[in-house]
C-alpha cells in the first residue's frame, strides 16, 4: 500500500465529511490519521466481513470527537458503504459526532467523555486476560485528555493488573480546544509519567507509519505499553496546522476548496 496516497486519500474524506455537515473537529481527525492507519492497515486482528469476531482486536477511540478519521477508514475496508460518510452527524445516521457500537459496525465501545476511554480500555484488556483470550485491546487518547485525573486512575490500573495485551497510544499534537496544553495546563514529561506508572514507554513520529508499526508490533510481557506519537494538528492541511483555533470549527466554501487542492497536489 501506498500509504502516503491512502492517508491524503482518507483525509479528504474526513474534510468533505466534515464540510458537509459544518461541524465537527477538523485539527484532531487529522492529527491521528496515521496512528490509525498503522493499526488497521496491517497490526490489529479484524475480519470486516465479521465485524463481531470474538477473538478480534479491539479499538477505544477515547478521544472520540476525532470520530471521522475511524469512519473513513471503517469505510475504506469495507464496514459499510462509504456514502455513508456523507451524512456524518445527522440525525437518522449511523455515524454520530461521537462513536456509537449501538449503530455503526465496526465500533468496538461507545466513546465521547473525555478521560473514560482508557478506563474502558483496561477494562476490556482486563476481561480478555480474566477469560484467557488471544486478543489485544489497542486505545487513542489525546494530550489534552490527559489532564482528567481519571486518567492516571486508569494508568495505575493497567500497570497493577499486567495488561501487557494494552497498548495506549497518545496523540501528542501539544494543542487543545483552548490553546497550547502548555497554557492550559502543562503535562510535564508525559512519557516519563507512564514509565513511572508501570508502561512501556516508547516515543516516536506519529505520522511516520513504519515506525508507528514497528513499535506495535515490539513484544512487552507483563506490563502495558504506552506510546507517545507526535503528531501536528490539522496535519495535511497548511492553514489548520499547528491551529488551536481549528479544533472543532467548520470550513467556509473558499477554505473547504483550497483545503482539498492541497491535498490533490
Amino acid at each position: 500500500m501506498n500509504y502516503e496516497a491512502k492517508a491524503k486519500e482518507l483525509r479528504a474524506e474526513i474534510l468533505k465529511m466534515l464540510y458537509e455537515c459544518q461541524s465537527g473537529h477538523p485539527g484532531g481527525s487529522l492529527s491521528c490519521v496515521e496512528m490509525l492507519m498503522a493499526l488497521y492497515y496491517g497490526t490489529m486482528k479484524i475480519d470486516p466481513k465479521n465485524p463481531k469476531m470474538e477473538d478480534r482486536d479491539r479499538f477505544v477511540l477515547s478521544k472520540g470527537h476525532a470520530c471521522p478519521t475511524l469512519y473513513a477508514i471503517l469505510a475504506d475496508l469495507g464496514y459499510f458503504p462509504k456514502e455513508d460518510l456523507k451524512r456524518l452527524r445527522q440525525i437518522d445516521s449511523h455515524l454520530q459526532g461521537h462513536p456509537d457500537c449501538t449503530k455503526t459496525p465496526g465500533v468496538d465501545i461507545n466513546t465521547g467523555s473525555l478521560g473514560q476511554g482508557i478506563s474502558i480500555a483496561i477494562g476490556l484488556a482486563l476481561a480478555a486476560k480474566k477469560a484467557e483470550a488471544d486478543y489485544n485491546i489497542y486505545t487513542v487518547i489525546g494530550d489534552g485528555e490527559c489532564q482528567e485525573g481519571l486518567v492516571w486512575e486508569a494508568a495505575m490500573s493497567a500497570a497493577h493488573y499486567k495488561l501487557d495485551n494494552l497498548v495506549v497510544m497518545l496523540d501528542y499534537n501539544g494543542l487543545q480546544i483552548d490553546g497550547s496544553n502548555e497554557d492550559v495546563m502543562s503535562l510535564g514529561d508525559i512519557t516519563n509519567k507512564f514509565k513511572a506508572f508501570g508502561f512501556e514507554c516508547f516515543e516516536v513520529d506519529g505520522h511516520d507509519i513504519d515506525k508507528i508499526k514497528t513499535v506495535l508490533d515490539t513484544k512487552v510481557y507483563n506490563k502495558p505499553k504506552f506510546i507517545c506519537c507526535n503528531t501536528v494538528k490539522g496535519k495535511g492541511i497548511s492553514f489548520m496546522e499547528n491551529q488551536s483555533g481549528w479544533h472543532g470549527r467548520p470550513m467556509t466554501e473558499e477554505e473547504f476548496k483550497l483545503a482539498m487542492k492541497e491535498l490533490e497536489d
